[in-house]
C-alpha cells in the first residue's frame, strides 16, 4: 500500500512497511525517473541492471572504461555472474571520449559510465564532453547506464540539476553511503518496466534482505539533511585543496606539481590552524567529536551497559559527549559567505 508518512518535522518518519518504498519514490523523483529499486548494495544494483539491459538489446556486451568499479573491484561478476561481456573502451586515466565510443571495432548493448570515475582520481568530464558521449553511444543503438555512486555531489561540477545528468542515461545507480552519510544501501533508477524485471533479480541476486528499514530510513535522513549540503561541501574542499597544492608546491612535495585554479583564499592559513589544533580550545584534538554527535543523532542517546550484552564486557559503551569546537572556530575566524567568496577566488 502507500507509504504512511509525515513531512511535517525536517526529518521524514515512515512506518516500517513504507520506508522502503517511501525512500524509492523519493529517488525516483530527485533523478526524473519512472520508478527506483532500493538494493542493500550498488554491485548488485549494477549488475542486474547490466544483466536486465543485456536482455532487452540482445547484446551482452558491455562497453565500460578498464578503472570502473565492475572491471577492478567485482572479481569479474559480470562474467562470472551474469554471463556479460565487458569490452573496454580505454584504460587511459580519463572518462571515454565520444571518438572512442564511435571507434569501438563490435558492437556492445549498453555503455557504462562511472561519474565520477574513481580509480582515474575521481574524474568527472566537461558536461559538453559528457553529452557527445551518451550522443555517440545513441548512435551505435546502445543504452546508456550511468554508476553514479558519487553522482550526488556532481551538480557543481556540471552546473545542471540532478533530473538534467540523469537524464542524459536510460539507468542510473546511486549510492547511500558514500555521500549521503546512510549506513548503507543503494538504488536503481530507471524506467518502471525495468524496474520491475529488477525486483525480480534482486530477489534470485539474494538482495531481498530482511528489516531492511534501518538502512532505508539513513538515507531517507540523508537526502533530507546530507544532499542539500553537498554543494556547500564541494566548495568548501576546493578551498582546502587549493590550500593543500599551495603548500605542497611550496615545500617542494610532487603532490603539489598541479597548479591551483586560482588563487588560494587568504583565509585559508587560519582555516589549516584550526584543523591542525592551533585553532582548537581543547576537548577534541582528534575531530571525533562531530562524528559522535552525527552517529548519536541518527540513534539516540544511549546509556551505559545497555542493550543485548549489558553487564557483559561486550555491553556498548556510553557516548563520550565530546564536542568539537571546531565549528565554532570557524564562524569567529570567517565572516558569513567566507566559503563561496573562496570558491569564486579559487575558479569554483
Amino acid at each position: 500500500g502507500r507509504p504512511r508518512c509525515t513531512t511535517s518535522t525536517r526529518r521524514p518518519t515512515c512506518t516500517a512497511a513504507g520506508v522502503v518504498a517511501a525512500l524509492e519514490e523519493k529517488v525516483a523523483g530527485l533523478l526524473g525517473k519512472e520508478a527506483a529499486v532500493f538494493f542493500p548494495t550498488g554491485t548488485m544494483a549494477q549488475q542486474v541492471a547490466l544483466r536486465c539491459w543485456a536482455a532487452r538489446t540482445g547484446n551482452p556486451a558491455v562497453a565500460l572504461h578498464a578503472l570502473s568499479h565492475p572491471e577492478v573491484h567485482e572479481r569479474h561478476a559480470l562474467s562470472q555472474v551474469g554471463g556479460l561481456r565487458p569490452v573496454r573502451v580505454t584504460g587511459e586515466p580519463r572518462l571515454p571520449t565520444a571518438a572512442e565510443v564511435r571507434g569501438l571495432d563490435e558492437p556492445f548493448g549498453a555503455l557504462m559510465l562511472e561519474l565520477p570515475l574513481r580509480d582515474a582520481g575521481f574524474l568527472l568530464p566537461a558536461w559538453e564532453e559528457l553529452t557527445e558521449v551518451v550522443e555517440a553511444a545513441r548512435e551505435r543503438e546502445a543504452v546508456v547506464h550511468f554508476d553514479g555512486a558519487r553522482l550526488w555531489e556532481s551538480t557543481v561540477h556540471f552546473g545542471r540539476p540532478l533530473t538534467e545528468i540523469a537524464d542524459l542515461a536510460d539507468s542510473v545507480y546511486v549510492s547511500f553511503y558514500k555521500s549521503l552519510g546512510g549506513y548503507g544501501g543503494a538504488a536503481l533508477a530507471g524506467p518502471a518496466e525495468l524496474a520491475e524485471e529488477a525486483r525480480a533479480w534482486r530477489h534470485r541476486y539474494g538482495g531481498a534482505v530482511f528489516q531492511q528499514f534501518p538502512t532505508a530510513l539513513s538515507a531517507l535522513i540523508g537526502l533530507a539533511e546530507e544532499l542539500p549540503r553537498l554543494p556547500e561541501y564541494v566548495r568548501h574542499a576546493r578551498v582546502v585543496a587549493a590550500a593543500l597544492r599551495e603548500g605542497f608546491a611550496a615545500a617542494g612535495l610532487p603532490w603539489g606539481a598541479g597548479a591551483p585554479r586560482g588563487p588560494a583564499h587568504p583565509r585559508v592559513p587560519a582555516l589549516a590552524a584550526v584543523r591542525t589544533g592551533r585553532g582548537r580550545e581543547g576537548g577534541d584534538p582528534d575531530g571525533r567529536g562531530d562524528r559522535d554527535d552525527a552517529v548519536r543523532r541518527r540513534l539516540g542517546t544511549r546509556r551505559p551497559g545497555t542493550g543485548p550484552h549489558r553487564g557483559s564486557p561486550y555491553a556498548r559503551p556510553a557516548w563520550s559527549g565530546r564536542r568539537t569546537t571546531y565549528g565554532r572556530r570557524v564562524a569567529e575566524v570567517h565572516p558569513p559567505g567566507w566559503v563561496e567568496e573562496a570558491g569564486r577566488a579559487g575558479g569554483a
